[in-house]
């Protein structure tokens, strides 16, 4: 999967940082973009739009988005860099930027048709009624869940289904015996376990932590109850020891050492687990956002699970892609700019222009190529590599 662009960088940074996913389990870091405020708000207009706007600081590796451009954080250390995300229970609306109550964890569409009035609180519009699952369905006389509803306006449940005791607005299926704990009767004679629950071989259903809880118990769906011994730091469902790390994606075995999740890999500079990838994101021409999952530098492109330079012109027969539009030609890989490759390993540059050094030139450009010290510099640069590529790389020295 590859971004482009600063939305990448905005968008991209779930599966790394849990702590920082305060909108939707689907997000990848959650979401970062800041909010912009025209410059004629009122203090009253600004301070509502940052209701409920939280601060949170990320590894400053995931806003580098250019091979050679790594990024300096303004966080508490330079590889930090600090945002501005939504507070736990809120997230940002894709419309207004504002930070919304946040109804998914009691809601599976997010309280669609109906009012969040403030998180896990849906509040259902009229003619519509929260069903088992808390999502708001129609009632009669539009429509009834597993029934059908009369002109009176009641509803007449399906064979195997029940009215619901407390709205009677709606029908579930109804089991012969009682189901067992944390199960739920989902279909009519069938028993499963509740949402948050799964089932083991010995146990049943038991509760689900995720991420795990570290050196702790799951005592129910995603709450942690620690061990003697061990804590939970603010923000954070993971039972670990006292420890001065951050060790986000992980867990504090000891003072001093940062257990990571799998997929992730301890880094000295953060403190904290970073995503892996295999070979670095294509040897190190992207970003690792989420475990195998790379976000791709300007000038490359995905592939799989690597990242290799992109070349709008073709290469030709004798050449490959290099590096962002400079072609390598033949076995010593010369340098090509704006040409392609021909049947000698050479660059060959359209009609009307030159060979200069790595790239291809109109004559009347071959004076400005030297101007500045930083232009000379990378000319130097590039005639011992041109010098290696034609005829060095066959000599010993």
């Amino acid at each position: 999967m590859q971004f482009s662009g600063p939305l990448a960088v905005l968008t991209a940074l779930l599966v790394a940082f849990p702590g920082l996913i305060v909108a939707a389990s689907t997000e990848l870091y959650g979401d970062i973009e800041n909010s912009e405020y025209g410059d004629f708000e009122s203090l009253s207009q600004t301070r509502e739009r940052q209701q409920h706007l939280c601060h949170r600081e990320v590894p400053t590796v995931f806003f580098q988005t250019e091979k050679d451009s790594p990024v300096r954080g303004n966080g508490s250390t330079i590889y930090y860099h600090r945002i501005e995300v939504c507070c736990v229970g809120y997230r940002r609306d894709v419309y207004s930027k504002d930070c919304v109550p946040d109804c998914s964890e009691s809601s599976p569409d997010n309280c669609r048709n109906g009012f969040c009035r403030s998180p896990g609180n849906c509040e259902c519009f009229a003619e519509f009624v929260r069903n088992e699952y808390g999502a708001c369905i129609h009632t009669c006389p539009i429509a009834c869940q597993n029934g059908r509803c009369y002109l009176n306006g009641t509803c007449a449940c399906h064979q195997g289904f029940v009215l619901d005791q407390d709205t009677r607005q709606f029908c579930r299926p109804q089991c012969s015996q009682s189901c067992g704990t944390h199960e739920e009767c989902v279909a009519p004679g069938q028993c499963d376990c509740s949402p948050g629950y799964r089932r083991t071989a010995d146990l049943g259903c038991q509760p689900v932590c995720a991420p795990d809880c570290g050196f702790g118990k799951c005592v129910a769906p995603n709450q942690c109850e620690c061990f003697a011994g061990f804590i939970k730091r603010p923000n954070r469902n993971v039972c670990e020891a006292e420890c001065y790390l951050n060790c986000e994606n992980g867990f504090c075995e000891s003072r001093y050492k940062c257990h990571c999740r799998e997929g992730y890999r301890y880094n000295e500079n953060t403190t904290s687990c970073l995503p892996e990838c295999t070979d670095n994101c294509g040897q190190g021409n992207g970003v690792c956002i989420a475990p195998g999952v790379c976000r791709c530098f300007g000038g490359y492109e995905a592939h799989g699970a690597d990242c290799r330079p992109k070349c709008e012109r073709s290469c030709g027969k004798y050449g490959r892609c290099v590096a962002p539009e400079i072609c390598g030609c033949g076995q010593g890989q010369q340098h090509c700019r704006n040409g392609s490759c021909d049947d000698v390993e050479h660059c060959s540059c359209p009609a009307g222009e030159t060979h200069f050094i790595d790239r291809c030139l109109k004559p009347e450009h071959l004076s400005q190529q030297l101007y500045t010290s930083e232009k000379r510099k990378h000319f130097n640069r590039q005639l011992a590599y041109e010098f290696n590529a034609l005829i060095g790389r066959l000599f010993d020295f």
